[in-house]
């Protein structure tokens, strides 16, 4: 209650002043009746602040109810400049839409706030404004983005909002998977803390979704309401799934499966995770297909009565995510073949293992699981043999016609050598199935022995299929390098032709000097010798005329004497 002088609520709020003012019976002249008032007794107060000329301090926690206590109020410019309504609306889209932690902060306090928040679009704007800065760098970020904590404290509906304003700007499959792993692990109790890491069942803490769910440990006095409330946060988490099957683990999946039959959510929505399941089926683990069995008008309660004669483990699910698996499967092969099935085929084997442990299960359940895959998708069935014992050691009451049908189911020519021989010696087979198993050793022993002869035949051939490959080789080898040599040759008796062709010029050169020399040589001897012929000529001339001049003279002399 509180009292107030009516001029200054009238001059500022148009609702007042239209009212029309009634008596009272108390001490002040009218009285006044707010009903559903937006904020509260405290968003009243701080009205009365402003209306009083106080100064008013607005703040991320107060200022969505000052907005919508204004609205409410009609404190528009019409009645006075710079009213609440105009105050307000410019600290809410300046101020707190350009801050992270302040737009979270106002998110958070417009739970209480409906419908004024939704008529004024507050929650809009502030959703935007999340998914604008959230999307702005992180559109492929990384398990520790500093914006996921944050997000996963939202009120569901406005966290649907927000994953759906980050999804229409274009943000990666991924992201919006690890937003919702990080929203499941909180709100929902058992939830794994680390689910987004995507470890093995081994790894999982004591707070895990598995290990909650299966040892019961619900909190008695959990209210419907808190019920209702989780039913509601699966139910959202569902329908906002990417539908990249990449984008959210398989574990991941089979928890929410398991918590959404603990919750009964409603059978749409565990159809559709149970195809999600199937698509990424070879990712799973033995552990994460032991679904409890439980019965949905106890709320999720373990059934431990022994006169229901129910199994431990829900069959019926694990069945449906295997046709889930081969529809899938199938699809996919039209477009390329994918190895899917092999692995498929030792987690089921593994899984019927587990289940055989099960005193309840029947032969048909156990029939029915063994054969939801076809024939060709086992290239061993030593896996499945070791379902199928354990089922015969659990149930050793079982008739000749129901463990000769068990046994049918694997195939004694597709066990290897220490299967065989461990099946020819177990006394929990028939009789029947322990010939088969005899004979298929005998089989494949012979074919082995041939094998080995052919071996020996044959490798007296392959040694001279070998040394002739390496002789040929060899040849091959020899070729290139004469090639090689060929070409080496021919560039060598080039070189060799070009030096010989200089060598020549130099040597016509040497020839011309030396043969000037000897002409110059020959010529002054020859000069010399006609000189010294020709004296000797003279001289013998010169000679022959004395003595010719000498004969007259004796001629005379001897006349005279």
């Amino acid at each position: 209650v509180f009292s107030a002088k009516q001029y200054p609520l009238v001059s500022k709020c148009g609702y007042i002043g239209r009212l029309e003012l009634q008596p009272s019976i108390s001490n002040f002249p009218y009285e006044v009746k707010l009903d559903n008032f937006p904020g509260g007794p405290e968003a009243f107060d701080a009205v009365l602040k402003f209306c009083y000329g106080l100064p008013l301090d607005l703040n991320p926690q107060n200022i969505a109810q000052l907005r919508c206590a204004s609205e409410y109020l009609e404190m528009s410019e019409e009645l006075e400049d710079g009213n609440l309504v105009t105050k307000t609306e410019a600290f809410l889209t300046f101020v707190i839409l350009s801050s992270w932690r302040d737009t979270i902060t106002v998110l958070k306090s417009c739970d209480a706030l409906s419908p004024w928040v939704e008529n004024l679009q507050i929650v809009r704007r502030c959703c935007d404004s999340i998914a604008w800065k959230a999307s702005r760098d992180n559109l492929t970020t990384s398990d520790d983005a500093w914006w996921l904590d944050d997000v996963a404290t939202l009120r569901i509906d406005h966290f649907i909002r927000v994953i759906t304003a980050i999804r229409a700007k274009g943000a990666n499959p991924e992201v919006i998977g690890k937003c919702i792993m990080r929203y499941a692990s909180r709100w929902l109790s058992g939830m794994d803390d680390e689910l987004e890491d995507v470890r093995g069942y081994a790894n999982q803490g004591k707070n895990g979704l598995q290990f909650s769910v299966l040892s019961g440990r619900r909190k008695e006095d959990q209210s419907a309401g808190s019920n209702k409330e989780k039913k509601a946060i699966i139910e959202n988490l569902i329908s906002i799934l990417p539908p990249k099957k990449e984008a959210v683990p398989c574990r991941f999946l089979l928890e929410m499966l398991k918590m959404s039959i603990v919750y009964s959510v409603s059978p749409a929505l565990i159809s559709q995770l149970e195809k999600r399941v199937g698509m990424t089926l070879e990712t799973a683990t033995v552990k994460d297909l032991l679904i409890p069995n439980y019965k949905n008008e106890d709320q999720g309660k373990l059934l431990k009565s022994p006169d229901q004669q129910r199994t431990m483990h829900n069959l019926d699910v694990v069945h449906r995510i295997i046709e889930y698996f081969l529809m899938h499967e199938q699809d996919q092969q039209q477009l390329q073949p994918t190895p899917g099935k092999s692995s498929v085929s030792k987690l089921l084997d593994s899984y019927l293992a587990e289940i055989a442990k099960d005193p309840n299960v029947s032969v048909i359940q156990f029939q029915v699981l063994a054969e939801a895959l076809p024939e060709n998708a086992r290239a061993c069935h030593d896996g499945l043999y070791r379902a199928i014992d354990t089922y015969l050691k659990t149930h050793p009451s079982l008739s000749e016609h129901d463990r000769k049908r068990v046994s049918k189911l694997m195939i004694c020519e597709k066990l290897s050598m220490d299967a065989c021989m461990h099946a020819a010696q177990n006394e929990r087979l028939p009789l029947r199935t322990a010939i088969q198993v005899l004979f298929s050793e005998q089989i494949k022993l012979r074919a082995a022995m041939q094998r080995k002869e052919s071996a020996a035949e044959s490798g007296n051939i392959s040694e001279q299929e070998t040394h002739q490959t390496e002789t040929k080789s060899e040849i091959m080898t020899l070729k290139a390098e004469l090639e090689n040599v060929k070409t080496r040759m021919a560039e060598l008796q080039k070189d060799y032709v070009e030096l010989q062709l200089d060598y020549a010029r130099l040597n016509n050169k040497q020839k011309q000097t030396v043969s000037w020399n000897l002409g110059w040589k020959r010529i002054r001897p020859s000069s010399l010798f006609q000189r010294k012929a020709d004296g000797e000529e003279i001289e013998e001339g010169r000679k022959r005329s004395n003595s010719t001049s000498r004969k007259p003279s004796l001629r005379r002399r001897m006349s005279v004497s």
